[in-house]
């Protein structure tokens, strides 16, 4: 009785993990990205994307070409079994290593639309079950990732970012998808012609959002990435390359205070903004910050100064620089790091208190 029990127990474990083995894989995915992933830049992270876009690849066509009988009999069941676990896998690493990226490379507030659209992908992988769904749903997550890689990518190769290298990155996006679809169709004609205009609609779709959300400066301005950003009474680079930052001590509760969020200015002095951006070797780019105070007559944020300076890619830290500006009102600030497109890579808010002086300075050394 006790061994029939422990069977169906275990029958009943094995039909759970079946059920679900495919989010498993996806999961898995996840995991090796937060492993391995770490520099947009690194031939290693790279590498791991690569493999995910290659197997996504041929999972798909395994799946469909086992499924439609066009392989020899005895590999078409494992095949059915085992690449859908694959192709689960090879999203669930694509997509997790676009958030990470994307993620460190803006303000999550700011760019909560794009990454709304890979949450909705990954909420659909779980959803939808019929076969043309699934078909479109799989093309679809395909083309997201394929799109969200190569745009990553392309700007690391050519050492160059901007409006064009965006657009051309897509084109080249969109190429691959159509000789991708082009072999599908040798293995699935007639079940891919019954749904090509849905794909096709679903993938124009994708690639004109993601266009549209870029030139509204939602999308993420990879492959730049911030790194820390904070407000200083003072801010002195030495000779050596190092900078001396200084900031007002914070109370017994506030050990991990690195720099000002609320600011008592002292006579004559300054208030600076410093950030540490990470760019990938070879690529160099102009960095703008933008100093704002909020309005309360008419309810908006106005621009104080927006000044740039240039930065290098390779420094693993990020490469380090500051503005500073004077002339400045009691009330709330922010000082915002972007391109000079406009796309936003961190924001800091701090207050100006007049009422006080600081009550001590405590320097610290980046």
């Amino acid at each position: 009785m006790n061994n029939s029990l422990k069977t169906l127990q275990n029958s009943r474990t094995a039909h759970h993990l079946r059920r679900h083995w495919l989010t498993i894989a996806f999961v898995g995915g996840f995991v090796t990205d937060f492993l391995l992933l770490n520099q947009v830049d690194n031939l290693v992270d790279n590498l791991v994307l690569l493999f995910y876009v290659t197997l996504a690849m041929i999972s798909i066509l395994l799946l469909y070409a086992s499924t439609a009988g066009k392989l020899p009999e005895d590999s078409n069941r494992p095949l059915r079994t085992y690449a859908p676990v694959a192709m689960q896998y090879a999203f669930g690493g694509l997509l997790s290593g676009m958030l990470i990226f994307y993620g460190r490379s803006a303000s999550l507030i700011d760019s909560w639309p794009f990454l709304l659209i890979i949450a909705t992908i990954i909420y659909l992988n779980e959803t939808v079950r019929d076969r043309s769904g699934r078909l479109v749903l799989t093309l679809s997550m395909f083309f997201v990732g394929l799109f969200s890689y190569v745009v990553l990518v392309v700007p690391v190769l050519l050492g160059r970012m901007g409006a064009w290298i965006f657009v051309l990155s897509g084109l080249l996006a969109l190429i691959i998808m159509y000789l991708f679809l082009g072999l599908l169709r040798l293995i699935i004609p007639n079940f891919l012609a019954m749904q090509m205009r849905v794909i096709v609609f679903s993938v124009g779709t994708i690639f004109a959002v993601l266009n549209f959300l870029y030139f509204l400066n939602i999308i993420p301005p990879i492959p730049l990435s911030i790194q820390e950003i904070g407000i200083y009474h003072s801010v002195v680079r030495f000779e050596n390359g190092e900078y001396q930052l200084k900031y007002e001590e914070g109370e017994w509760w506030q050990p991990w205070k690195r720099s000002d969020t609320v600011f008592h200015p002292e006579s004559g002095g300054n208030v600076f903004c410093f950030a540490r951006v990470f760019a990938p070797t070879r690529l160099s780019t102009d960095i703008y910050h933008r100093w704002e105070y909020y309005d309360e007559t008419k309810g908006e944020w106005v621009t104080h100064a927006r000044v740039n300076y240039p930065i290098h890619g390779g420094r693993s830290d990020g490469w380090r620089g500051y503005t500073q500006v004077g002339n400045f009102k009691e009330g709330e600030w922010r000082c915002t790091v972007e391109t000079a497109r406009g796309q936003i890579l961190g924001r800091e808010k701090f207050n100006i208190d007049t009422s006080t002086s600081p009550a001590g300075l405590v320097t610290r050394v980046d």
